[in-house]
C-alpha cells in the first residue's frame, strides 16, 4: 500500500465537544478513504496546560508537513488559530477544505461564504457546508446515539472525502525548480520565527518534505 496523504485537522480544541467531535470525525476520515487519507489531530499531539509558543510552532510545523488541510469552520466567528493555520497553509499552496456544519450565517458575502470574506477565494480550496441541526433532526429519529454516529459520521466523512479528492485534482500553482520551492519552505519557517525557523537550516528537513509531496503531486 502507498503512503496515505496526510491531513493537517484544523478546529477548536478547547472542550469535550470539539475534542471528542474531531477525534470522530478524523477516524471516520480515516476508515471511510480505506487508508487513503491519515488526519492528523493537533489536540492528540498537545499538553493540556503550559501552552505557549513550543505548541504553535508544533501546529505549524505539522501544517507545513501535511499534504492537505481540512479547516473547521464553524462558530458565530471563526476560531482565531485555526484563521492563522489555513492562512499560513495557503502561504504554502497546500490544498485545504473548509468545513462547516453551523446554521448560522456570518460574514458579509451577500449569499457566499457566511464566514469574513478575508478566508475565502483561495485557489485550491473546496468548501463543504451544511445544516448540522437539519442533518441531526433528519437522522436523530428512531436511532440509538450509536446508530446516530455511525451514520452521520460516515455521511461526514465521505462528503469530505470527495472533497479532498477533488481538490486533489487540482494542478498545483507554479512554483518553480524544486530548490525553489525548496526556499519557498524555508522562508515560510523563517517568518514565522520564534524558534520555528531552526528547522529551515536542519539538514534534509526541507528537502524530504519538498520530494515527498513532489512524489504525490502534490506540488
Amino acid at each position: 500500500m502507498t503512503d496515505p496523504y496526510t491531513i493537517y485537522f484544523a478546529g477548536d480544541l478547547f472542550d469535550h465537544k470539539h475534542l471528542i467531535g474531531n477525534a470522530i470525525l478524523a477516524e471516520y476520515i480515516n476508515r471511510c478513504s480505506d487508508g487513503k487519507y491519515k488526519c492528523i489531530v493537533p489536540q492528540d499531539l498537545e499538553q493540556p496546560v503550559g501552552r505557549g509558543v513550543a505548541i504553535r510552532n508544533n501546529d505549524l510545523r505539522l501544517v507545513l508537513e501535511c499534504d492537505f488541510g481540512i479547516f473547521n469552520f464553524d462558530g458565530a466567528d471563526l476560531d482565531s488559530g485555526t484563521a492563522v493555520e489555513f492562512t499560513y497553509a495557503k502561504s504554502l499552496d497546500i490544498p485545504a477544505v473548509l468545513f462547516r456544519t453551523d446554521l448560522r450565517s456570518r460574514g458579509e458575502q451577500q449569499g457566499n461564504d457566511p464566514w469574513n470574506l478575508m478566508c475565502s477565494f483561495y485557489p485550491r480550496s473546496h468548501k463543504v457546508q451544511f445544516n448540522g441541526m437539519a442533518w441531526y433532526k433528519e437522522m436523530a429519529a428512531g436511532s440509538s446515539v450509536e446508530d446516530l454516529i455511525e451514520r452521520m459520521y460516515t455521511r461526514m466523512a465521505k462528503l469530505l472525502i470527495e472533497a479532498l479528492d477533488a481538490v486533489k485534482s487540482e494542478p498545483p500553482l507554479p512554483k518553480g525548480s524544486q530548490a525553489e520551492v525548496e526556499a519557498m519552505y524555508r522562508w515560510a519557517l523563517r517568518f514565522a520565527g520564534g524558534g520555528l525557523e531552526d528547522l529551515a537550516d536542519k539538514p534534509g528537513y526541507v528537502a524530504d518534505i519538498v520530494a515527498r509531496k513532489m512524489a504525490k503531486g502534490m506540488i
